[in-house]
């Protein structure tokens, strides 16, 4: 089997965007289940998790897109949703429930919009180029 390859650096760090952003809505899953149960942090919480687990499934959707258009549109949707994922982190840490888990979520929210941001610049320069 082929061994993964792995960010520079970052041991447990996919170098697949697919990867990555799958291990990311399950490590949102694991983090929502430790929130405290009151109401508010769980509105907060469902906010946070529909938009952590969209990032991957418009990564996924950009794969099969059919043409370059619509996998930059795709791009550009995920990264909405890391923005959104990573402004809720926010709130929810901010609100009483902070937490080392919360910020390295918030900081794996901020690098996967900068990929995503790279990879639509490429995108659409390549629309551009045709």
């Amino acid at each position: 089997m082929a061994e993964k390859r792995m960010v520079p650096g970052k041991k447990d760090v996919p170098y697949d965007l697919r990867e990555r952003t799958f291990l990311y809505s399950v490590w949102a899953i694991k983090w929502v289940r430790t929130l405290p149960r009151d109401l508010a942090t769980q509105i907060a919480a469902r906010q946070f998790l529909e938009s952590a687990t969209s990032v991957g499934s418009n990564v996924e959707e950009a794969d099969g897109a059919d043409t370059q258009k619509d996998r930059v549109y795709k791009w550009t949707l995920s990264r909405k949703e890391a923005r959104e994922a990573r402004y809720w982190t926010r709130v929810i840490c901010a609100s009483g429930s902070d937490s080392t888990e919360g910020r390295a979520l918030e900081q794996e929210s901020t690098e996967l919009v900068n990929i995503l941001s790279a990879l639509i610049r490429k995108g659409r320069s390549s629309l551009n180029a045709v």
